[in-house]
């Protein structure tokens, strides 16, 4: 993001004015208290969108080929959201928890293992919760900060403040 009295465009990476001694006060802020610098925003973010819409499209397909069911899918497909509870400990915990839960590494793992050890049920768990993240990736729920729920990776979330 550029500083205010920066030039616009290239003039924010490469500019004719000095650096300062000091880093301005507004700079000092804790990382909690502050908005996230720069979440995905014009084609990255679309492009984010659409890397979730085929996370979830292959999961589907690799559901359809190796899973247990779609009662069993429907009735996990939301278990990933209790991670919500985390908020009421507030949003740095609530941050944590949802991003354990909704990112990728996690069904990754959870796949891997029901591959290399043979689990039917670590596979459909995988390519379950795989599924869900990419639900939420693509309709832009992204990562969140510890900012407050809104602020994600992908954007802020929910409607403009009208105030």
């Amino acid at each position: 993001m550029a500083e205010m009295g920066s030039p616009p465009g290239w003039g924010r990476f490469v500019s004719l004015h000095r650096p300062a001694l000091r880093a301005p006060q507004h700079h000092v802020a804790s990382a909690a208290s502050r908005e996230p610098a720069a979440p995905a925003a014009d084609g990255v973010r679309t492009v984010l969108r659409f890397e979730g819409a085929v996370v979830l499209a292959v999961a589907l397909v690799g559901y359809a080929q190796f899973g247990m069911g779609w009662g069993v899918f429907a009735l996990w497909l939301f278990a990933p959201d209790l991670s919500l509870l985390g908020y009421l400990a507030g949003p740095r915990v609530g941050a944590a928890l949802y991003n354990a839960a909704h990112a990728l590494i996690g069904p990754v793992l959870l796949l891997a293992l029901g591959v290399f050890a043979a689990q039917p049920w670590a596979v459909a768990g995988g390519l379950i919760w795989l599924a869900r993240v990419g639900l939420d990736h693509a309709l832009g729920f992204g990562l969140k900060y510890a900012t407050g729920f809104a602020s994600t990776h992908l954007g802020r979330i929910g409607r403009a403040d009208p105030w």
